[in-house]
């Protein structure tokens, strides 16, 4: 992804920091990418996980760079500054060259483990039916001015961020929400970000090959409620670690909560309907918003939680959330119904994590009549830890469980599913086929009247990484077409 606004900039990097940038340097951009650097921007290179942006620096030179920072001196031709941390420079100085968008913005975070893609989807969806233009930023893509892009990261790098922020405001956007990854926190994109409102949903494990530790884990997260990020904070304080944070934020707190009256905005009370819940939330001010909401699933009334609070809290009124309450929908491949004419509840999902597998498989069976059919896979060159966990949460959540493939990437499939079925006693409840395809087709073959069928880990997405090799692969069209095929024999 490659978006910039339209604007002609010019600016002294002297102006930014006479120190570090010592001599008049005019650039009209900043890029970490040197395939994408135009004429007249600034290359930062920096050490990145597999090798030094100071390699590419002939290719920037040849694409029309005017300056390069880096942690070294580099002699290509054109002038060149150094700093001992290169990275850290990157969101501010996009930020300053295009004249600070966040700040002009009605922009929200969301961090946590779970949960960061629909509240962030709730808000874009409650700020623009109630007519403020917004744009989104996080797994799912971006949205912007009607425009839908594909990013590779969850959080882009900071030069890209603040690049779609100063094009969100250029194409007449007033708003912003993004999700904000624990990675994109600790290395240093969202510098330069500043946020009216920053929220977070929960703490499971996950990411633990990158984190190491559930406390450092914690403490990526917590580094975004700050003063350097945002005067307000909204947190779900029925998470033990949104308690925790909540006692120890730096910022001002909203809490969140459907089990403390206490909480600024409590769910009084939600309803099970055939699509969704019927819900009353109450705010700190005595309001309540009441209404239909059409989403399944016990954790979508956390993210709801957090939605109405993000929103009011930027200008919402609670009359405006309530008018539009019943008009929210469901987020792609986040429990996502298949509706192929089959007599059984068939949904795909993208529980990663052992909480979200967990949860999810319970929402499953409190509207299952009959059995809950469940197929996983684990991602490869990701939290190894997590594997067994997610395994076994699969097979106490299922009355039938299939163990498959997800996204391999380096590692191998087989591997991945041994550790995943590690200690457990397979018995006749649970079978490994490590083709994906076979496992949702197998899945469907099971399936009788009142049964639901779920299909987890991928969501979204639209291709499986093996070796490096991205195939087509979305788990909504295989389900679907697989309910077709089956309804055919």
């Amino acid at each position: 992804m490659s978006i910039r606004p339209k604007i002609s900039i010019s600016k002294s990097l002297a102006d930014f920091d006479a120190k570090i940038f010592d001599r008049n340097c005019m650039i009209s951009g900043v890029c970490i990418n040197a395939q994408q650097v135009k004429k007249g921007d600034l290359f930062i290179a920096f050490a990145g996980s597999k090798t030094h942006g100071a390699k590419f620096i002939e290719q920037a030179v040849s694409n029309g760079a005017a300056a390069v920072l880096s942690d070294k001196k580099l002699d290509a031709g054109i002038p060149s500054f150094i700093t001992p941390e290169p990275r850290k420079f990157i969101g501010p100085i996009t930020a300053w060259l295009f004249n600070h968008p966040f700040e002009q913005l009605i922009a929200a975070g969301v961090t946590g483990t779970n949960g960061k893609t629909t509240t962030a989807n709730l808000v874009k969806q409650i700020w623009q039916l109630c007519g403020q233009e917004s744009a989104l930023i996080g797994t799912l893509g971006v949205q912007v001015g009607g425009q839908d892009l594909q990013t590779a990261r969850t959080t882009p790098e900071a030069d890209e961020l603040q690049a779609l922020a100063a094009t969100a405001l250029e194409k007449g956007c007033t708003n912003l929400i993004m999700e904000v990854s624990s990675h994109a926190i600790d290395q240093s994109r969202i510098k330069g970000c500043k946020y009216k409102v920053v929220a977070f949903s929960n703490l499971t494990q996950d990411h633990l090959d990158y984190h190491k530790t559930m406390d450092s884990y914690f403490a990526a997260k917590a580094a975004l409620f700050t003063a350097e990020y945002a005067s307000v904070a909204v947190i779900n304080i029925d998470d033990a670690y949104g308690a925790k944070l909540a006692s120890e934020s730096a910022i001002a707190v909203t809490t969140v909560s459907k089990k403390a009256s206490s909480a600024d905005y409590y769910l009084k009370s939600s309803k099970p309907t055939k699509n969704g819940f019927f819900v009353e939330i109450a705010t700190k001010t005595g309001e309540v918003i009441a209404g239909d909401f059409g989403l399944l699933g016990d954790f979508n009334l956390e993210n709801l939680l957090l939605a109405v609070a993000i929103t009011n809290l930027t200008g919402v009124a609670t009359s405006q959330i309530t008018s539009v309450l019943p008009k929210l929908n469901s987020v792609p491949g986040r429990l996502e119904k298949i509706d192929a004419g089959q007599s059984f509840t068939a949904l795909v999902d993208y529980a990663h994590s052992p909480d979200a597998v967990e949860r999810v498989l319970k929402t499953a069976r409190s509207f299952t009549s009959g059995r809950v059919i469940g197929v996983l896979g684990c991602g490869g060159d990701r939290d190894s830890s997590k594997r067994s966990l997610m395994g076994k949460a699969l097979f106490d959540g299922c009355d039938q469980a299939i163990f498959t493939s997800d996204n391999p990437r380096s590692e191998s499939a087989d591997e991945i599913l041994m550790q995943m079925t590690d200690g457990l006693v397979m018995g006749s409840k649970g079978f490994v086929l490590a083709d994906r395809k076979q496992a949702i087709d197998q899945a469907v073959k099971l399936a009788k009247d009142g049964d639901t069928v779920l299909v987890l880990g991928k969501g979204h997405e639209s291709g499986q990484d093996f070796k490096g090799v991205i195939t087509p692969f979305d788990d909504r069209i295989e389900l679907s077409e697989s309910i077709k095929q089956g309804k055919k024999s």
